[in-house]
């Protein structure tokens, strides 16, 4: 009886236990084997081919909510050059890095093409977490809250799709998401035109395109003079390795003008003398 009873109080206080190591058990595995197959499902290769396939593709229409709560459409973001970023707001490395680094980038593209000839964004992709409030506070650690920046929440369907159409690929992650590192370059049409990848980039790589779309490209309603100085500040829009940064060589101009002038006067001389010549030919 004493037997029966200690038994039956051994199974009582163990068996609970041994429930609770299988469970245990089997969530870790499924943990190693999730962590297993994330790591599996992210290929950079794969990644960065996807990502380069979208170039020359348009964008399709989606819906924001700003960091204001004020709705925005991709609509509202066509007619010039758009620099389009996806972050996710609990990242505390590299989204916060690449940002930071972009700012920087923005500011020396601002300077040399104009504070308003392109608009940038960024956009949370973790549905859940990347809430207005959320992307406010990223921009206000990040150091572009006053930068004229557009802060943008959607919807998880919305975010699926702007992914697929920019080429951004993203897999959750023990550490939170697998994602190529990019900034996509839209035109003013909606359509993809440049990749720039990496958390520290050249400026150049960031900066040319965006000079290209800016400068080189017509523009509605634009005059001869308007667009002749367009071409004028393309050309000799330089960038400056020493000072890191973009600025107007005059000395090119001046070149061109000198090189302008030289052709000219050569022109009239030669007109002149042909001239002479026909009035008093040899004898």
């Amino acid at each position: 009886m004493k037997l029966f009873i200690l038994c039956g109080f051994l199974l009582t206080v163990l068996f609970p236990q041994l429930n609770i190591y299988a469970e245990t058990q089997s969530e870790f595995k499924a943990a190693v084997q999730q962590k297993s197959e994330v790591k599996e499902s992210f290929d950079y290769d794969k990644a960065l081919a996807i990502s380069q396939a979208v170039i020359g593709k348009s964008l399709g229409e989606y819906s924001f909510i700003t960091a204001q709560g004020q709705s925005l459409s991709m609509k509202d973001l066509r007619g010039k050059p758009l620099v389009l970023s996806m972050v996710y707001t609990s990242c505390y490395q590299i989204c916060p890095m690449t940002t930071r680094h972009l700012a920087k980038v923005i500011e020396k593209a601002r300077d040399a093409l104009g504070k308003d000839n392109f608009s940038v964004a960024v956009v949370g992709f973790d549905t859940p977490v990347d809430t207005p409030d959320a992307m406010q506070y990223f921009a206000n650690k990040q150091g572009i809250h006053d930068k004229g920046w557009y802060l943008l929440s959607l919807s998880r369907d919305d975010a699926k799709a702007l992914s697929k159409d920019t080429g951004f690929i993203y897999y959750p992650s023990a550490n939170g998401f697998d994602h190529l590192i990019q900034a996509t370059i839209i035109d003013a049409e909606g359509k993809v035109y440049r990749q720039v990848y990496g958390q520290v980039f050249d400026v150049p790589l960031l900066v040319e395109p965006l000079k290209e779309l800016v400068l080189g490209r017509p523009k509605k309603d634009e005059t001869f003079l308007s667009s002749l100085g367009n071409k004028i500040k393309l050309f000799c829009t330089t960038y400056d390795p020493v000072r890191d940064g973009y600025f107007f060589d005059y000395s090119l101009f001046i070149g061109i003008f000198i090189g302008a002038l030289i052709i000219f006067l050569t022109a009239v001389f030669i007109a002149k003398e042909w001239r002479k010549f026909g009035q008093h030919p040899n004898p």
